[in-house]
C-alpha cells in the first residue's frame, strides 16, 4: 500500500496505521479532527468539507467538523471502517482526488511539528484496571509486603477503579508535585507535604466509542465493536499519600493530580495484524 507522500521508511505513521487525533494548526485556530501520516496531519475537516467523504454512512455526517472525535467515535465500527477506507484511498498513490489538487493539500495537510496538538475526544469517566499480574504484584508490595501482593479477587474479577476524568492530559503536559498527607511515624500525627515518592505507571488505556444503555449489558465477546481505540497512558502516583488515604475507599489525591494520554489513537483495525494472545489470568 503506497501513499503519494513521502513517508520516511521508519515512520510510525504508515499507510497501514493512520492514527486518530485533534489539533490545531495554530494555537489560534478551532480545534479538528486529524490523522497522522509521515510526518504530516490530514485534516478530516477539510476533506469534509471538500465532500470526499462519500460512504453511505458519513457523506451526510458533520463527525469531522467538530472540536473533537466524539462525535465520529459515537457512530460505532461500520462508521470507523468506512472513514479508514476512504482516508487510506484519497492517500494511495493511484488516487487523483488529494494527490492532483494542490489547493486542497494546502488547507488540508501540515506538518507534524507545526501543530499543536489537544485531547481527542471530551472524557466522561475512565476506569482504571489491575489488568497486568506483574503491575498487580508490584503494588501489592508496596503497600502490603512480599506475604499477600495478589489479593484472592484479583484471580476472578476485573479489579478496578474509577480514576478523575478532569486531570487527564495530552502528553507533555505538565504536571504539578501534589500535596498531602503522609502516613504518620510513631506517634507524631501524620505529616503534610509535597510527593517525595512521585511515581509513573505505563498502561495502555482503550477508548470506548459506541456505548450502551444504562443497565444494558455488553457481551465480552461484543467489547471490539465498542473499542475506537488505545492510547499509551501514564498514570501518575503519589505513592506516600496513596499509601496512607487507600484504605478503604481506594487511591484520591495520591491518584487524581493528573494522567497523562498520548495523542494520537491506534485503531483495533491497525492493530488487528499484531494480535496475539493474553497471558493466562
Amino acid at each position: 500500500m503506497a501513499s503519494f507522500l513521502n513517508i520516511p521508511a521508519d515512520s510510525h505513521f504508515s499507510m497501514q496505521n493512520l492514527p486518530y487525533g485533534v489539533f490545531k494548526p495554530t494555537p489560534y485556530q478551532q480545534s479538528r479532527p486529524g490523522v497522522a501520516i509521515g510526518d504530516y496531519v490530514l485534516d478530516l475537516s477539510a476533506l469534509s468539507e471538500a465532500g470526499l467523504f462519500q460512504g453511505p454512512l458519513l457523506k451526510d455526517s458533520d463527525c469531522f467538523l467538530q472540536p473533537s472525535l466524539n462525535s465520529f467515535m459515537a457512530m460505532g465500527r461500520p462508521a470507523w471502517k468506512e472513514a479508514r477506507a476512504t482516508i487510506q484511498k484519497l492517500l494511495s498513490v493511484d488516487e487523483p482526488a488529494l494527490q492532483d489538487n494542490a489547493e486542497l493539500q494546502k488547507s488540508a495537510l501540515f506538518p507534524m511539528s507545526q501543530v499543536q496538538m489537544v485531547l481527542p475526544c471530551v472524557i466522561g469517566d475512565y476506569t482504571d484496571f489491575f489488568a497486568s499480574m506483574h503491575h498487580t504484584k508490584n503494588c501489592g508490595l508496596i503497600f502490603r509486603g512480599p506475604e499477600n501482593p495478589i489479593l484472592p479477587n484479583w484471580f476472578h474479577l476485573p479489579v478496578a477503579y474509577h480514576g478523575r476524568a478532569s486531570s487527564i492530559v495530552i502528553s507533555g503536559t505538565d504536571i504539578v508535585r501534589p500535596r498531602g498527607q503522609k502516613r504518620p511515624v510513631g506517634n507524631s500525627p501524620p505529616g503534610f507535604g509535597p510527593s517525595v515518592k512521585l511515581d509513573f505507571e505505563l498502561e495502555m488505556a482503550m477508548l470506548v466509542g459506541s456505548g450502551n444503555e444504562l443497565g444494558a449489558c455488553v457481551n465480552i465477546d461484543d467489547a471490539a465493536n465498542h473499542i475506537f481505540g488505545l492510547v499509551l497512558m501514564n498514570d501518575w502516583s503519589a505513592r506516600d499519600i496513596q499509601a496512607w488515604e487507600a484504605q478503604p475507599l481506594g487511591p484520591f489525591l495520591g491518584k487524581n493530580f493528573g494522567t497523562s494520554i498520548s495523542p494520537w489513537i491506534i485503531t483495533l483495525e491497525a492493530l488487528e495484524p499484531f494480535a496475539y494472545k493474553a497471558p493466562t489470568q
